[in-house]
């Protein structure tokens, strides 16, 4: 029995110390004080699309949210109308032949794949390979999952793609799956398909499970790419993808998974015990939205092209150096010599400027150099960045 006056403490699970809270959701929180106290920070820092979906998308949201029938639960493989223009998706734009019904598992966001996969798939103790740098929840699900985490380096000189010489040399008989994520956040290296023919051959010979992280191959990307596309891949690859970043809809939260029948099933059943489905309004709405045709993706683009002038401008105020071929929804620029860290760069430019931008030590120490600008700003917003870092930053 409780005595009076005891303190009582809940203290969290174990598996919690090994995990922080998310960067952005710490720093945003700084932000959001600063601008209560009326320093209308700038925020060049989230990849959170800020244009509307299609006009189509949202009509049929709105169409079918006024019907009685669609407000239970729905089936956790999602409808077979989302599910069938995902299919019809994939071989629109990249050529791959999927089974709506066996081959593809709708997610709620493609993080939760992230979380499911791993789930899935991997035991604690089971290594995992997670590129450095990478994004950030790949090394945080496992670490809360139990899975040991082993980096493996991305670097400028080789276009950010995976050093395989390097990979050989590692003792790979404890790993059990590789994350990867082309276009590469943050860095903006390209989809290339000597990489995806070298991770499937890869996976194949060490019986590793390859999972490629996919959202961002339509933006600022004439060519879009799947590791799918490559023959045998569906034998040990999983890709994911998003409506969050080409089809402008991150809060809706939808997502897709594809791989082989045997994978699928796994994920399902992982999955099936987590979830009741997604609304079924907003999966319609999402499955009009798969339909965009070239002009929808040309439009985008011309905005982000836009916009990108002004973040190339600023990381060249800045005295920044970066890849112009680089792709996505990002900039990201190498820092000076004459700073000691991106930390000591973001800070100058969020307490001096009041713009937010995303220092790159947060995606591993391979990024340590290096700073990223999200271009999910206006260009009004952008050019007043611009101009704040001029006359702020010393």
């Amino acid at each position: 029995m409780q005595k009076e006056n005891q303190p009582y403490k809940i203290q969290p699970a174990d598996r919690l110390s090994n995990v922080s809270e998310y960067y952005f959701s710490r720093k945003l929180k700084e932000v959001a004080q600063m601008n209560a106290e009326g320093k209308n920070v700038i925020s060049l820092g989230i990849g959170s699309p800020d244009m509307p979906p299609s006009e189509e998308t949202i009509n049929v949201l709105c169409e079918q949210a006024k019907r009685a029938d669609v407000h239970g639960y729905q089936p956790t493989v999602g409808i077979p109308e989302l599910r069938k223009a995902m299919a019809d998706w994939y071989k629109r734009w990249y050529d791959v032949d999927l089974d709506p019904t066996t081959e593809i598992q709708p997610l709620i966001g493609s993080k939760e794949g992230i979380l499911h996969v791993t789930l899935a798939f991997v035991n604690p103790g089971n290594q995992v390979l997670v590129p450095n740098p990478g994004y950030p929840t790949y090394t945080s699900l496992n670490k809360i999952l139990g899975s040991e985490i082993v980096n493996y380096n991305l670097r400028e000189d080789n276009g950010w793609q995976p050093d395989f010489e390097e990979l050989e040399k590692m003792d790979l008989s404890r790993v059990k799956m590789m994350w990867t994520n082309y276009p590469n956040m943050p860095t903006g290296g390209n989809a290339r398909r000597e990489t995806f023919e070298k991770l499937v051959d890869f996976g194949l010979r060490h019986n590793i499970i390859i999972v490629n992280d996919n959202p961002y191959s339509f933006i600022l990307n004439d060519n879009p790419m799947s590791l799918l596309s490559v023959p045998r891949a569906k034998e040990c690859c999983f890709e994911l993808n998003s409506t969050s970043k080409s089809l402008n809809m991150p809060g809706w939260r939808i997502g897709m998974l594809a791989g082989n029948p045997e994978l699928i099933s796994y994920v399902l059943k992982a999955k099936s015990n987590v979830d009741s489905g997604m609304f079924k309004p907003m999966q319609m709405a999402a499955a009009k939205a798969l339909e965009a045709d070239k002009d929808w993706y040309d439009g985008i683009n011309s905005v982000y092209r836009a916009r990108r002038k002004y973040a190339e401008a600023i990381l060249d105020y800045i005295g920044c150096t970066y890849d112009k071929s680089q792709v996505g929804l990002f900039m990201w620029g190498k820092i000076p010599a004459s700073y000691k860290s991106c930390e000591e760069v973001a800070d100058k430019i969020l307490y001096d400027c009041r713009v937010f931008v995303t220092p790159g030590f947060i995606f591993g120490s391979n990024g340590d150099r290096y700073i990223r600008i999200s271009l999910c700003s206006t260009e009004e917003k952008l050019s007043e960045a611009l101009q704040r870092i001029k006359e702020n930053l010393k």
